[in-house]
């Protein structure tokens, strides 16, 4: 079913225009992406109001915290799961909840006896069409939205954003995609969360010129079959997406020395067969991949641009700058890189005296200065003012190196480092970025104490490598009981080192000891952000035993 989305538009505007209260005017959005979504943000958009969304897994305690510092009177919601997560840490100034889907009585009880509203979308359309409210359309300089961050330590930060960072950064990637630039015969796949600017970018850049966009049904598991029956053009990636179609390749040729020097020659000759595979399961249409959020192997960025057959680039970017810094080029295939800036921001690298990076040597911390870099955090100019500086340049904390070609590449990263006992400093996520290329391993926490001489990890086996090389080994037993077993933590660690040393890590910078773990570490049990990103101090708490054993046995 396709749907113009002007209309509805239209007549959900007038809800805003009956209670905004100016430019300053806060509205909540807790949904998974869906029509409704960008009805909302573009109804509010209207009224100049300010959208914040709240993430699909974040717990009560920060969905309160967000509503409370924002004064959000009114939240748009899903559903009544939703509704109720919203409920159960009310604070005082949500005063209505808008919602998508029918809920029950009993939760409408609830808000009732809360004094909280509740008013069904629909509802809304149709008292909208009886209505007419003339526009308030909102200065390049007001905001737009307030995206809130998901620290590993502490509240939220709330990313203040102007509709002239968004346009800069929609029309600065646009126009670094030069013949691929997008157009009104694209339709986009909608499946990472809205609540991301990465995934508002592209999604508005698509609504600019004309083209179509297919929100997947909700099950990440089932993606392959949303892009069967959608067969989109363009989409944004994030690398577990990518490694998860590696892996699956990889696992199908390990079995045969005949099929794995196959799939090598296939990979350099870009076989047919090889390409067919891959692009059926992504729709069989695409012309262009956006990658961001985090690092890409480079080779895995390698076999998605030769399986894909079609324009693969890579990003670097954040938040506070409205999503991209920095974007590959078409032409340009060599991995290992960011690209240069976009055609919105500036970018210069200073001084690390602490980690002897000079930018004498093209090396620094990446500083960012232009037209897509926010306004600061929301009611928090003391953590605004430790990452802008006076002359307006946002200090992002990460370590860039200049290439020859003028391209940028991510080395190293300023926040997370510690000091061991002899002096030399360790950056944990470099290491663990090194240690997850092992096909052993799916996840990994490095730590290390300044009073320690080395490095230990907490690391989570991949569970079907390991279950497929003990039974290959005639190695019986659980999964548990495999993480518990020698044999397989040495293998495990002896890879780890192999890649280590490959990747030019010195001595201390290798782990000396670690600790098999059965279980994921995710965002239910409170070990990663809602961005998949770690939580070092929450994981340091959790495997304080483990960690305390391994460095009493190498003392």
């Amino acid at each position: 079913m396709k749907l113009s989305c002007g209309p509805r538009i239209s007549v959900l505007a007038w809800w805003p225009a009956a209670w905004h209260r100016g430019p300053t005017t806060i509205l909540g959005i807790y949904a998974q992406n869906c029509p409704e979504w960008i009805l909302t943000e573009q109804a509010a958009y209207c009224y100049s109001m300010v959208l914040v969304p709240l993430y699909d897994t974040l717990g009560p305690d920060a969905c309160a915290f967000i509503i409370k510092q924002a004064e959000i009177n009114v939240v748009v919601c899903e559903d009544d799961a939703k509704c109720n997560l919203m409920l159960e840490k009310s604070p005082r100034c949500l005063k209505k909840l808008i919602v998508f889907k029918d809920i029950r009585v009993s939760t409408k009880q609830k808000a009732k006896n809360m004094g909280v509203e509740i008013v069904k979308l629909s509802d809304i359309e149709a008292l909208g069409a009886k209505k007419i409210h003339p526009e308030v359309p909102p200065k390049p300089s007001d905001l737009a939205t307030i995206c809130y961050t998901s620290g590993t330590t502490g509240n939220p930060k709330g990313v203040m954003l102007t509709h002239e960072n968004i346009v800069a950064s929609m029309s600065a990637v646009m126009l670094q995609f030069g013949d691929h630039r997008l157009t009104k015969t694209d339709t986009m796949i909608s499946f990472l969360p809205l609540a991301h600017m990465l995934e508002r970018c592209c999604e508005n850049a698509v609504y600019c010129v004309g083209g179509s966009v297919g929100f997947y049904l909700g099950d990440i598991r089932r993606l392959s079959d949303d892009m069967k029956a959608l067969k989109p053009t363009i989409t944004p990636a994030v690398p577990r997406l990518l490694n998860r179609i590696y892996d699956k390749v990889q696992a199908e040729v390990n079995g045969s020395c005949v099929k794995k020097m196959l799939y090598n020659m296939a990979v350099s000759a870009k076989e047919k067969e090889l390409k067919r595979k891959v692009q059926e399961g992504m729709g069989g249409k695409l012309r262009l991949m956006l990658v961001g959020s985090a690092p890409l192997a480079e080779n895995v960025l390698t076999f998605v641009r030769c399986a894909l057959g079609c324009l693969v680039v890579e990003g670097y970017g954040q938040t506070e700058c409205t999503a991209p810094i920095s974007l590959t080029i078409q032409g340009d295939h060599v991995p290992g890189h960011v690209g240069p800036p976009v055609a919105c921001c500036c970018i210069k690298l200073v001084d690390v005296p602490e980690m002897e990076y000079w930018s004498k040597n093209n090396q620094g911390e990446v500083c960012v200065k232009g037209t897509n870099v926010f306004q600061g955090y929301y009611k928090d100019p003391q953590k605004t003012e430790e990452v802008i500086d006076d002359q307006g340049w946002h200090h992002t904390g990460d370590i860039g190196m200049w290439q020859a070609n003028g391209t940028l590449k991510i080395i190293d990263r300023r926040k997370h480092i510690f000091k061991l006992s002899q002096g030399e400093y360790i950056v944990p996520e470099k290491i663990e970025n090194v240690y997850i290329r092992s096909q052993y391993v799916s996840q990994v926490f490095v730590h290390g104490e300044s009073l320690k001489s080395c490095i230990i990890a907490i690391v989570v086996p991949d569970v079907d490598v390991i279950k497929c090389w003990a039974q290959e080994n005639g190695i019986p037993g659980t999964f548990s009981v495999l993480c518990n077993n020698p044999e397989v933590k040495q293998l495990i660690m002896d890879d780890m080192i192999s890649w280590g040393k490959e990747a030019g890590l010195k001595s201390f910078e290798q782990v000396k000891d670690i600790y098999l773990h059965p279980d994921n570490f995710s965002i239910q049990n409170g070990l990663l952000t809602p961005t998949m990103k770690s939580k070092r101090p929450q994981l340091k708490a959790y495997f304080k035993p483990q960690l305390d054993d391994m460095y009493s046995r190498l003392t």
